[in-house]
């Protein structure tokens, strides 16, 4: 490693259509591409694209000295010494540069705007080596010719030791630490950087996700965002995916494919799963049905506080939300509602009969939204039971969809912060 010389540093950009001067002094060309190959140290350089409509190279081999001036051979050029592109080979202005990949620091999709090459010598040889894509905005003034208006901007770039090599020329470039990295992200910066993503390299991404991630991330998109991704993938995955998601989420998505792919979809679900899904698809789009879920936590009136503590840990994972409890007979029929808070503070012994709060606001599958909207506002609820013409609990509407209702235009992270802000005002309160 001490015989190791780093006899410069350049940027493709600075590096483009520099002329290339053989050993007599004549001109060969110029430098219009650069052909890499990508082994397990590092990519390097293998050779030189000099004219247009050629694939033919100059082997790395025969250039003897680079400069922001130009390229000088070793000897007198001949074509017969060039050599054609190989197929683990890759073009770096063609293939590399453009390319998008994922800045898991900054949680967004970037484009590489231009790459560091290092030119060294060890022993008796000399390479031409891929040290980093630059993916800052000062390599994009690089290209075009004007750096110095950002030349107090730092240059920001990615080390190829972090970029997995090409599955194939098309491909997109990903990140060796890619996975490890994804699952520290919010889920909403996943779901932007899935906007942000073209079809294929959706795709891709997807695929490096598991399904708790998708889940999570299709949670924070937009609703033609998540029927582009549903499309997008196999039937299979789609319909687990679609299974493990809160039912009125997985209805609007369905509602939003065409017949045939829906019913295929739904035919993969589980039974119980499709069943919810397909209940709630039934009502018109304008409907409190339409809003509702059917993820909720319905509880015997006869239970302790402490025996519904219990039951509670058990129900949990798999509703939408805790903070109201519903009291039901056998029959489902809704017989009082209390909130999470009460349920703590009381004595053990409590039977949820004597805690429930029998006056409670509740509203028909068949309501509009704009009534809905208006009671949520009115009293400050978190959420609202529906119920039938008998007072059966048919599931419950969260205040997120209601913002989202009122709001559509606004981010999802924005709406989620007015929950939670709405959250802390009502201190403890309940649908009453």
């Amino acid at each position: 490693m001490n015989d190791l010389k780093v006899l410069g540093e350049f940027y493709f950009s600075q590096l483009l259509n520099k002329p290339i001067i053989d050993a007599k002094g004549h001109r060969v060309g110029k430098l219009l591409d650069m052909a890499i190959r990508w082994d397990s140290v590092s990519p390097h350089v293998t050779g030189i694209r000099y004219t247009k409509g050629l694939h033919d190279l100059i082997p790395i081999e025969l250039i003897i000295s680079w400069d922001h001036d130009g390229l000088r051979l070793n000897t007198d050029f001949d074509h017969l010494l060039t050599c054609p592109l190989r197929e683990d080979e890759t073009f770096i202005g063609k293939w590399l540069l453009d390319k998008q990949i994922i800045d898991l620091e900054g949680s967004r999709l970037v484009r590489v705007n231009d790459i560091t090459l290092s030119w060294v010598s060890h022993v008796d040889h000399q390479y031409l080596v891929l040290i980093a894509v630059d993916i800052g905005v000062r390599g994009l003034f690089r290209r075009l010719g004007v750096e110095f208006l950002l030349s107090r901007i730092e240059n920001k770039f990615v080390g190829c030791q972090y970029i997995k090599p090409l599955e194939n020329r098309t491909s997109a470039l990903q990140l060796t630490r890619e996975k490890e990295q994804l699952r520290q992200l919010h889920p909403a910066d996943i779901a932007d950087i899935i906007e942000d993503m073209d079809y294929k390299q959706r795709a891709d991404f997807l695929n490096a996700l598991d399904s708790q991630q998708t889940i999570d991330a299709l949670a924070e998109m937009e609703l033609d965002t998540q029927v582009e991704v549903i499309n997008q993938m196999d039937e299979e995955r789609a319909s687990d995916i679609l299974e493990e998601m809160p039912p009125d989420e997985a209805a609007d998505i369905l509602g939003e494919l065409s017949s045939q792919k829906s019913e295929e979809l739904l035919s993969l679900m589980e039974s119980e799963d499709a069943e919810d899904v397909r209940e709630l698809m039934q009502y018109e789009e304008d409907t409190a049905g339409s809003l509702m879920t059917t993820e909720y936590i319905g509880l015997p009136f006869w239970l302790t506080t402490e025996q519904a503590i219990n039951e509670l840990r058990r129900l949990a994972p798999d509703a939408e939300t805790i903070y109201y409890l519903y009291v039901v007979d056998e029959q489902e029929t809704l017989e009082g509602v209390l909130s999470l808070r009460e349920l703590i503070i009381a004595s053990p012994a409590t039977i949820l009969k004597d805690l429930m709060h029998t006056k409670f606001i509740k509203v028909s599958p068949y309501d509009d939204h704009e009534k809905v909207a208006d009671l949520f506002h009115k009293y400050g609820l978190l959420a609202v039971p529906v119920v039938n013409a008998q007072d059966q609990v048919l599931g419950i509407i969260t205040v997120d969809d209601v913002l989202e209702l009122l709001m559509p235009d606004r981010p999802r992270m924005e709406i989620h912060s007015s929950l939670i802000a709405r959250r802390r005002q009502a201190k403890g309160g309940h649908s009453e």
